[in-house]
């Protein structure tokens, strides 16, 4: 739950300081960006600190080292994170985080289905409606990013001669 609330308030805050102040910041995937840094850094984070060992137990038998995966995978929130912040990477982070949350979402499911103890939001029907929203905000960041690259005006081309 941690997560959608770091979202959803970065996204907001980002909103209205856009609103009130810096225009720059007022459209809905700049803000999403803000909102996605935070929930990535909260959750790559605790990758490292606090969760770790529920997230290595989280990982499918079926796969080999765990504490490896969760490592890896927390490198890669991380990354990402500081990478939504980067306006020229924010849509090819944005990309690449949507292919983890898609890759990941098998321990989540597994979580879900074989976890004791566990709040009502890990359960899978609310689960799986987190990750649409994560996803949902991942690729409206990557599709404007794509979007305005394409349709950014090429650079010119160096005359000969010129420096």
């Amino acid at each position: 739950m941690e997560p959608l609330i770091a979202l959803l308030v970065v996204t907001a805050a980002v909103l209205a300081v856009g609103r009130l102040w810096l225009p720059r910041l007022r459209p809905l995937p700049v803000a999403l960006r803000g909102g996605l840094a935070a929930m990535f850094a909260l959750t790559g984070g605790a990758h490292f600190v606090g969760l770790r060992a529920e997230l290595v137990a989280m990982v499918p038998d079926a796969l080999p080292s765990p504490e490896l995966l969760v490592t890896l995978t927390g490198f890669a929130e991380l990354a990402g994170a500081v990478a939504l912040l980067v306006r020229p990477l924010a849509h090819y982070a944005a990309a690449a985080l949507s292919l983890l949350l898609v890759v990941m979402f098998p321990a989540n499911v597994d979580l879900a289905l074989h976890g004791t103890n566990l709040p009502w939001w890990d359960a899978l029907l609310p689960r799986t409606v987190l990750q649409v929203v994560f996803l949902a905000a991942t690729i409206t960041v990557a599709v404007a990013g794509f979007r305005t690259r394409a349709e950014a005006p090429a650079e010119p081309a160096a005359s000969p001669g010129r420096v």
